[in-house]
């Protein structure tokens, strides 16, 4: 009898793809509303589709906010430049239709005293961790990452001849060896110009980019691939497909191999839980794993609008638990204070270090190139101390 191996598959996008462009700009709105005034209640949707974007949504804010330079910009710095592109940010239409936040909203959220801030939204909320990868994320998902994160970098360089910004990888593992995890497939389907070199240009891809990030993994190069499988991508970005913010939130947090509570990220100030608590999850399990406690942990924490304590919290650990889960419950309800307003000012998420726009590509977890708050093991010692020590 034939072994069936055991195969998982996780996608990431380029920042030229017209989701993540959406998501992008409603960042970037973001972002400006809280540089001056970090009270800001912001819910930003961006549409996209050929050389037309409408930015909507609800928005309360003292900072001056320019929407037609913040579109202009973003696509400029990914690249859609020329009328070929078929979005051009010099002659872009742009249509605003921003209104301010409803008022039951902010009845809700509005409260001098952080600590009495409630949820921005009910929903449920989930965070993982592995000790998968040195940054306790799936390896599927960060190599998906990788692959189109340097692939947009040579772009730029100009190192990736006949590239435009538009890019899908797709990564396939098999985990049948759990001691001798492999790359089974790297699916890449890359925008190029219309007068490119074929053989080249998939050579480069397949040498140059796969290749080398699978072995910056010290995983195998003999995988299969594939590039390009229709044979031609010429037509790409917001003119092939139609754009929206918050539609790749798989590719946001662990690349289907966890939850998602399905709420987006992008475009929302920090008071809606879709971003704070899905961060503090995040936060928990890794702290979790690194402490040793287990060696997988899926946090999911669940909120009612309005009010600020969670409804509900739960830790899953896969069998992996070193301790009963019982106390890793008590462990998680003293040690981490889930309440939205004690998060954002925990992690400064209204006054952030980072920019939320850098945060739309290649993920919101296991990022080493960002120093995230969420991402931070600062509390493995107290964690250590409250289960191994007593």
């Amino acid at each position: 009898m034939t072994l069936e191996k055991i195969l998982f598959t996780s996608e990431s996008v380029s920042e030229g793809h017209p989701d993540k462009l959406c998501d992008q700009i409603s960042d970037a709105v973001l972002d400006a509303c809280l540089e001056n005034d970090p009270n800001s209640r912001v819910a930003c949707e961006v549409f996209a589709t050929g050389n037309f974007i409408v930015v909507g949504g609800e928005i309360t804010t003292k900072s001056p906010i320019n929407i037609e330079k913040i579109v202009k910009d973003v696509l400029k710095s990914v690249g859609y430049d020329r009328d070929e592109l078929g979005t051009n940010y010099h002659n872009v239409e742009i249509v605003n239709r921003i209104k301010q936040q409803s008022p039951d909203i902010a009845m809700g959220v509005n409260n001098a005293n952080v600590e009495e801030i409630g949820a921005g939204d009910q929903g449920i909320m989930f965070g993982f961790a592995t000790k998968e990868t040195d940054g306790y994320m799936p390896i599927a998902i960060v190599v998906a990452h990788k692959l189109v994160r340097e692939a947009t970098k040579l772009r730029k360089s100009g190192a990736f001849l006949w590239a435009r910004p538009d890019m899908k990888s797709q990564v396939t593992i098999d985990y049948t060896d759990p001691n001798n995890i492999r790359i089974q497939n790297i699916l890449m389907s890359v925008q190029h110009e219309p007068d490119y070199d074929e053989h080249i240009f998939k050579e480069y891809i397949h040498k140059d980019i796969m290749q080398r990030v699978a072995r910056s993994f010290g995983l195998n190069d003999d995988f299969d691939y594939e590039i390009n499988p229709t044979g031609s991508f010429v037509i790409g970005g917001p003119l092939g497909d139609t754009g929206l913010t918050g539609r790749k939130i798989i590719v946001d947090t662990y690349g289907g191999y966890a939850p998602h509570g399905g709420g987006a990220f992008s475009g929302k100030d920090p008071t809606k839980v879709d971003r704070s608590a899905t961060y503090m999850a995040r936060y928990i399990a890794k702290n979790l794993v690194a402490a040793d406690v287990c060696d997988k942990a899926l946090v999911q924490l669940s909120y009612a609008i309005g009010i600020p304590e969670p409804l509900s919290i739960n830790v899953e650990t896969f069998g992996t638990a070193k301790v009963d889960i019982e106390d890793i419950l008590c462990c998680v309800r003293d040690l981490f204070d889930c309440r939205p307003g004690v998060i954002i000012e925990n992690f400064s998420l209204n006054k952030p270090s980072f920019k939320y726009r850098d945060l739309t590509n290649y993920g919101h977890f296991g990022r080493p190139d960002l120093d995230l708050p969420w991402e931070r093991l600062d509390m493995v010692e107290y964690i250590k101390d409250y289960l191994f020590r007593k």
